[in-house]
């Protein structure tokens, strides 16, 4: 048995989105010809050489790391984990509201295939949802949790979404910055401790961005407790713009049990999106891929405590 926990800064770059690459970004439906296979891979490997670029440029690489997926990356997660950088692979099916494993059964041998550094889930759960739905969930999450903590090599990392259910909405009248403002803060803290509950047990939570240091504070405090104290939390960038991810950046950063960050979207979109248009080079969008990354790197380092 691994310890549980991973507390070491960790700036992750994920590009690991499968639908929203196919369906938003080449705007294709349906099953995917080899061809656009491989189109989608070289744009993933264009995030990738923004990465590396990033990498010998500053961005310390023990602190580093990557989260791609089997389907368009493969290439990358064994050219990534041979020149040591920390990697990440999903095992979820791309773009369900139920989690469930991409590869059924055989999730381990994938798992095992590349051998990356964590293993990561992201899951749609909200506390006071649907009961029986959280449960199928929470066994399922159990046996991958434990599987990585007694058989594999690689640590457990949760992306925890909690979106609102139709109720919690309408009282708020559909105020979404109102739900992330007043609700959704409490209801990522009951869903930590549910899953905890269930036998889930995470080495790293991705938790969604947080406005106030004192919900930061308490998502901390939920993931540590009862002697979790080495599992780490990392904040998403949640497809934001630059100005709201700095801002999430730097009130997680001030807060001791926040590692790093998973900024995916906000770093690479807009320049894929304008070398598909030819707007730009390949060369220029590797290099925005990189200044970008560069950037958040930096804001979080000056955010942290002295």
């Amino acid at each position: 048995m691994k310890t549980l926990g991973y507390s070491q800064p960790m700036y992750i770059l994920p590009f690991d989105h499968r639908g929203s690459f196919e369906t938003k970004l080449f705007g294709w439906h349906g099953a995917l010809t080899p061809a656009q296979t491989a189109e989608i891979a070289a744009a993933k490997q264009i995030i990738y050489d923004g990465f590396k670029a990033a990498v010998a440029a500053g961005v310390p690489k023990e602190k580093a790391g990557i989260l791609v997926d089997e389907q368009f990356g493969t290439a990358i997660l064994h050219d990534a984990s041979a020149n040591g950088f920390t990697t990440a692979c999903p095992v979820e099916k791309s773009g369900q509201d139920e989690f469930d494993f991409e590869y059924g059964k055989d999730f381990a041998r994938h798992i095992e295939d590349f051998g990356p550094t964590f293993c990561k889930v992201l899951v749609r759960y909200n506390p006071e949802g649907d009961a029986m739905l959280n449960e199928r969930q929470a066994m399922r999450l159990k046996r991958l949790s434990d599987y990585l903590h007694s058989k594999s090599k690689s640590r457990f990392m949760f992306e925890l979404l909690v979106p609102p259910e139709k109720a919690q909405s309408d009282g708020l009248k559909g105020d979404t910055e109102a739900y992330d403002l007043k609700v959704r803060p409490r209801l990522m803290v009951q869903a930590i401790e549910q899953l905890q509950d269930s036998g889930v047990e995470p080495d790293v939570w991705k938790i969604e961005g947080l406005d106030h240091r004192e919900d930061c504070e308490k998502i901390v405090s939920a993931a540590h407790r009862d002697g979790r104290d080495q599992v780490g939390c990392i904040i998403l960038g949640r497809g934001e713009d630059d100005n709201r991810v700095h801002e999430w950046l730097t009130t997680a950063a001030g807060v001791k049990g926040f590692i790093g960050f998973a900024v995916g979207r906000t770093v690479f979109w807009t320049p894929l999106v304008n070398l598909r248009a030819n707007r730009i080079p390949r060369e220029s969008a590797v290099a925005e891929i990189s200044g970008r990354y560069r950037e958040f790197a930096a804001i979080f380092e000056s955010a942290l405590p002295s």
